[in-house]
């Protein structure tokens, strides 16, 4: 019921949603420095009053919750459904070839920029969806809620300030994902672990190893600075190893030292076999290179057995598990510190159902101590599962379904959204399945016709849970 006038509906508005996702794209909404009633910074501030103001003027109701959230009503109902989305972006980063970050350029059926895929192009296409059911006087009896956030990316603090002032919709779905639907978020534990060790003057030596932007996040490049070395001798080396690490080696020269820098391929830390770890590549070329014996030759050496490169499953910690309804426990050995005294590091995991602190925690903990480093985690985030059988998941599969003509079905996932802490709550859209589209890397983009595919699902599953 309702599909032909909401496809009509939307395509009659595509271009106009595309112009409303541009003029948020162009916002540079990366977290940055508080101000005095912009708790997330000054871009995320002027993204969320770009928005509320968008929706303001398409007659809806809005409350702007401290900076932190902003909210968008479809009536005076009961809350029955929320839309959970985000306006917060990650770091531009390099690399851009189509278009400047924050420049959106619509080529060839996709929109270009950052913000496109991840999160705003999927937040205004509920919005549209949202617009398209009030505009069509589709009869409701309960709410529907759009929530915008603005520290997603960063630790969501700005939900957890919502929720202390808001209580849950009986359902809710993130468009921060992909169709059909993700019913399950892995639980994760971020392994931060130390080790110290006696300085060493003796040459030739490490001065410095540094690798990593963001827990979450497989470095690309990594650096190191070696004292003692001549540089034909550092490659000779690095040639060798880059058959075996897939990580290629910059080497140069200055009076005193010689500088490494390992450049291999980035991804999200939930898929770590998607890129090619610098770090790790980068320790595999040090600990081949002709080092003065010392701890911290020693602690690298150690550092390879533990989590050698390529070991995205955890092998090496002895935590590798998987279980049916979830897949594989995975990890991203993602920030690292090395200087003369000490090792700060940092590794990503995410962790199946079948994962707990016994299994886990405490495992890693046992055999990073067996190699003298001292593990400072304490606790694990708990898996987030809702029922593939609930009538909510049932709607929502349908719905996708019934516009795409595609079987839908359950799925799991290793990254996190803002629904992994609520009793019923599962991500839903906005790209289909197999697009690829660069989320958090250059050239991010959203293919324009599964956003309007997705205003169309969304529009629908509103229709059939707040009739």
């Amino acid at each position: 019921m309702y599909r032909e006038k909401i496809e009509a509906y939307i395509d009659a508005h595509r271009q106009e949603m595309l112009e409303d996702i541009c003029t948020l794209c162009r916002i540079n909404s990366e977290k940055m420095a508080y101000k005095t009633g912009k708790p997330f910074g000054e871009g995320t501030f002027q993204a969320l009053s770009k928005a509320l103001a968008m929706a303001e003027r398409y007659g809806f109701h809005i409350k702007n919750h401290d900076n932190y959230v902003g909210t968008i009503d479809l009536n005076n109902g009961a809350r029955n459904l929320d839309i959970l989305a985000h306006l917060d972006v990650v770091p531009a980063g390099e690399g851009w070839t189509v278009t400047e970050p924050f420049t959106p350029v619509e080529k060839d059926g996709k929109l270009y920029g950052r913000g496109t895929a991840d999160d705003k192009g999927p937040a205004v296409a509920a919005l549209y969806a949202m617009r398209a059911v009030k505009d069509l006087e589709i009869p409701l009896t309960k709410n529907c809620r759009l929530i915008l956030g603005t520290d997603e990316e960063c630790g969501s603090a700005d939900i957890a300030h919502y929720y202390d002032e808001e209580p849950e919709a009986p359902m809710t779905f993130s468009p921060d994902s992909s169709f059909p639907v993700y019913n399950i978020e892995k639980g994760g534990m971020n392994g931060h672990f130390t080790r110290e060790f006696e300085a060493s003057e003796e040459l030739p030596r490490i001065l410095s190893v540094e690798a990593g932007v963001k827990v979450n996040v497989v470095p690309g490049t990594a650096n190191a600075v070696v004292e003692g070395m001549e540089p034909a001798q550092v490659i000779e080396i690095a040639e060798a190893a880059e058959k075996e690490t897939g990580v290629s080696y910059e080497v140069k020269a200055t009076e005193d030292t010689v500088s490494i820098t390992a450049v291999g391929k980035g991804a999200h830390a939930s898929t770590p076999e998607e890129g090619v770890n610098a770090l790790t590549g980068l320790l595999v070329l040090l600990s081949r290179l002709p080092l003065a014996p010392c701890g911290q030759v020693d602690a690298i050496k150690d550092l390879l057995v533990l989590i050698p490169h390529g070991d995205t499953r955890g092998n090496g910690l002895g935590i590798a598990m998987s279980d049916e309804l979830s897949g594989d426990l995975t990890l991203a050995f993602s920030l690292l510190k090395i200087d003369e005294e000490s090792l700060d590091a940092t590794f990503d995991s995410r962790c199946p159902l079948c994962a707990n602190e016994d299994n886990v925690l405490n495992v890693v903990k046992e055999k990073l101590a067996e190699k003298h480093f001292e593990l400072h985690t304490r606790e694990m985030r708990p898996p987030h599962h809702v029922s593939g059988d609930s009538p909510f998941v049932k709607t929502l599969l349908a719905a996708y379904e019934q516009y795409t003509g595609q079987k839908g079905q359950c799925l799991s996932m290793g990254g996190g959204t803002y629904v992994h802490d609520l009793k019923n709550g599962v991500a839903f859209g906005a790209s289909m399945p197999g697009t690829d589209n660069k989320m958090h890397g250059a050239d991010e983009f959203a293919v324009v016709g599964e956003l309007a595919l997705s205003a169309k699902i969304f529009a629908q599953v509103i229709a059939d849970l707040c009739c």
